[in-house]
């Protein structure tokens, strides 16, 4: 099959661009071989160097930048595993993922349309009452202070200040192009729930205190006193003023729907609770998550992810595409590590009639040497962890973040 596509190609001025080009299908679904009759240990095996290896390759630079790639072999989680591999020049993880769905149909019905989760709005306050006036000037203030100080703050951190080198971060260069292992962990999502409501916080609040106990937990484990190391986590968010996903016929042909593609994120850095107080002791697991809120609520209580934006956007126009970056390389290396979350379908997809008993994704060549993603699917939260081969231990950490999940859960509820 030949259809029209685009790929990146660089001009004379160096200067990066997309050229309408003629793509080839089976170019882009590959569909390894192994040795067969093997026991599902050995085929784990496989399929982990497999997935670390293609991550790691470059695209090749006369092709469009998507691939897709089959493995027909059983493992220990499913009988065979399929994954796209896709450039983040083609999108973020909102229009990635939604164009990835829309390849996908439900499990019990194609004909009807995937279920997300609800969005709930916020409630709208009063904006004609005087009290109502009055009552936002110490707002008002607060949002000043909390711009200046989170904006400086963010560019100190992706300047001058640079994360110790720790249990999970090896700060070496290069990091990007070292292998990685891939581990997964999945959590009730009835459960988490659960948390967020005793607590009174949001779901992602919870997985983030989750991630950032077990991470201590492993740190303190590993080398002593590492736990209250200068570690920061890079929150990846989502800039779209939007209320779910769109299919991708309508991402193409309604005008309204033209700005969901591309990249529009952005960051909070959120340096991450020690693990002791002053005393050396441990204090209660609990302030993970409480501390993991109050960040993110200061920081979207602020303009300083969007200063940092129209700093990047600045760099970008007027220094170029390879100054702007360089920065944003910095701001990633300077950090410990990356946590970002997306929200996926309540019921079970298909693809091709096969039925999809998991759903994860992971990000590569990405300067750090541990990284995070959750994506909801079937009622769980399915959590991958991206390591440096040969600098973290993928199993250990996966078992202190499993320990601090039952932490949290036992003390909040």
């Amino acid at each position: 099959m030949i259809a029209n596509f685009r790929r990146i190609v660089e001009d004379e001025n160096g200067e990066k661009h997309w050229k309408r080009v003629e793509l080839k299908a089976e170019d882009h679904i590959i569909v390894p071989h192994f040795p067969d009759g093997l026991s599902l240990e050995a085929y784990d095996d496989y399929f982990s160097e497999y997935v670390s290896s293609v991550g790691m390759e470059p695209f090749p630079t006369t092709r469009p930048l998507w691939e897709l790639h089959v493995f027909k072999y059983p493992t220990s989680n499913a009988p065979g595993s399929s994954f796209f591999k896709l450039h983040h020049a083609l999108g973020d993880g909102y229009s990635l993922m939604a164009v990835v769905l829309s390849c996908l149909q439900r499990a019990d019905n194609p004909s009807i349309p995937l279920t997300f989760p609800k969005f709930r709005s916020s409630p709208k306050s009063d904006n004609n009452s005087l009290k109502s006036l009055i009552s936002r000037v110490p707002q008002a203030l607060t949002f000043i202070r909390n711009t200046v100080s989170d904006f400086t703050l963010s560019m100190l951190k992706s300047t001058l200040l640079e994360d110790d080198r720790t249990p999970i971060r090896s700060g070496e260069d290069g990091v990007e192009l070292h292998p990685l292992d891939v581990t997964t962990i999945t959590f009730s999502l009835d459960q988490v729930k659960r948390i967020k409501a005793s607590l009174e916080v949001t779901l992602n609040d919870v997985i983030a205190g989750v991630i950032f106990l077990g991470t201590r937990l492993y740190m303190e484990s590993t080398i002593n006193q590492s736990g209250n190391a200068r570690s920061t986590s890079l929150v990846l968010l989502n800039t779209r003023a939007i209320d779910g996903y769109k299919s991708v016929d309508e991402m193409l042909h309604n005008p309204k729907a033209q700005n969901l593609w591309g990249n529009q994120f952005a960051f909070i850095q959120v340096s991450i609770p020690k693990l002791h107080e002053s005393d050396h002791t441990f204090n209660d697991p609990l302030k993970f998550v409480y501390e993991a809120h109050a960040t993110v609520k200061r920081n979207r209580n602020s303009w300083a992810i969007h200063l940092t934006g129209i700093v990047l956007e600045f760099l970008r126009k007027f220094s170029g595409t390879k100054v702007a970056a360089k920065f944003l390389y910095r701001i990633q290396k300077n950090a410990s590590m990356g946590l970002t979350s997306m929200v996926g379908p309540v019921d079970k997809m298909a693809a091709c009639d096969q039925p999809i008993k998991g759903f994860y994704m992971m990000i590569y060549n990405v300067p750090q040497s541990y990284k995070v993603t959750v994506i909801s699917y079937m009622n769980h939260l399915r959590v991958a962890l991206g390591t440096e081969k040969g600098i973290i231990d993928p199993q250990k950490l996966k078992r202190c973040i499993q320990e601090a999940y039952d932490m949290i859960l036992k003390a909040a509820l």
